[in-house]
């Protein structure tokens, strides 16, 4: 479990992060997480996460750029509980999930914008991988994302979870 916050982490590494513009909910019983970024692009079309969450994710997290959509809930509970089955650390939404008191009782962090009734009926797995960039920050495969109750942000190297303060040029603080 992540015990630093976003903030901490900000405050320890300005020049190493980016901070996600967008104002996400929390979702799961993780309120925080991390790990090391896969990415898709899908619109409106669940199947791509389904099959993406059906892999090992130990010590990943899955970066979603769903469009902003929030008409179709890509993720709901079975979808989440099989990230849980799998050991994903998180999910993040650029679009919506639904069944989200289902989706709260299970032991996943996800941040998404919304949520909705609506499921997808398309029957393609059709997605890009790729860098995804929403937020006004690019989530590239491998990078580093950490996600708390008040942001996400996003570093291109693992980052230490024990946070020396710094001032606004890098320079420890004591």
């Amino acid at each position: 479990m992540m015990q630093a916050t976003t903030a901490d982490l900000y405050d320890a590494h300005p020049q190493a992060v980016e901070v996600c513009d967008l104002q996400f909910r929390s979702f799961g019983r993780r309120m925080r997480f991390f790990g090391q970024c896969a990415t898709l692009r899908t619109y409106e079309n669940h199947l791509p996460i389904l099959q993406a969450l059906k892999a090992n994710g130990t010590g990943r997290l899955l970066v979603v750029d769903g469009g902003g959509s929030l008409r179709v809930g890509l993720v709901g509970d079975r979808i989440a509980g099989i990230a849980v089955e799998n050991n994903w650390a998180g999910i993040v939404i650029f679009g919506a999930i639904r069944d989200s008191t289902a989706v709260n009782q299970l032991d996943i962090g996800i941040k998404a914008l919304g949520a909705t009734a609506r499921r997808g009926w398309k029957d393609t797995t059709e997605a890009l991988e790729g860098p995804v960039e929403f937020g006004s920050v690019q989530f590239q495969p491998g990078s580093w994302i950490y996600a708390d109750e008040d942001s996400v942000i996003v570093s291109p190297v693992e980052l230490s979870l024990e946070t020396p303060l710094v001032d606004e040029t890098g320079a420890t603080v004591a």
